[in-house]
């Protein structure tokens, strides 16, 4: 079961709304469904939780890029909407590394890779943990420490989203949501 929120920053605060994520299906139609939430160079949030495994603070700034921050990526890997922000730049994968790295044929240099107990580059391997930018709401009121204290050891409360709203001032309005 997942809980999806938009948080718009406004000059009279926070506004929420609680987003319907059918139709999306990438990073850029979540981005373009924050921008669409707020005015152009205002800050939205997107709250997303999967219940009790893992939870994703996405931060569009106007045109800017989406600033990206999950709980725990390898659980976040397993579901779908977590797979969306998941993206390379947050795993710390350069594409055109993993090309240069590997021949179509997977092997590397084009020479043949008989010994299997050497792994080679996994594409799909996600680390266990918090993953992404942890300072993207520092300047909002949730310092990087406290928000990594709210991804603990893997187990959820089921309140982490709530703990930063209230850090943030926008408890009231993601209540409204819930």
């Amino acid at each position: 079961m997942y809980f999806a929120a938009l948080l718009a920053r406004t000059e009279d605060g926070w506004q929420a709304s609680e987003p319907d994520l059918d139709d999306v299906e990438t990073l850029a139609d979540l981005s373009e469904l924050a921008r669409a939430a707020g005015d152009e160079e205002e800050t939205v949030l997107v709250f997303i939780e999967q219940e009790d495994a893992w939870f994703g603070v996405i931060r569009v700034d106007g045109e800017e890029d989406p600033r990206i921050y999950v709980s725990d990526a390898a659980a976040a890997a397993r579901s779908s909407y977590g797979e969306i922000l998941l993206t390379d730049e947050v795993l710390g994968r350069d594409p055109e590394d993993l090309d240069d790295l590997v021949d179509l044929d997977g092997t590397e240099d084009g020479e043949d890779n008989d010994d299997e107990s050497v792994p080679g580059p996994s594409d799909d391997h996600v680390p266990i943990g918090p993953l992404g930018d942890t300072d993207l709401l520092a300047d909002l009121g949730m310092s990087t420490s406290d928000l990594l204290a709210l991804s603990g050891d893997g187990a959820l409360t089921g309140e982490a989203l709530g703990e930063i709203a209230d850090a943030i001032g926008a408890a009231d309005v993601l209540e409204a949501v819930r």
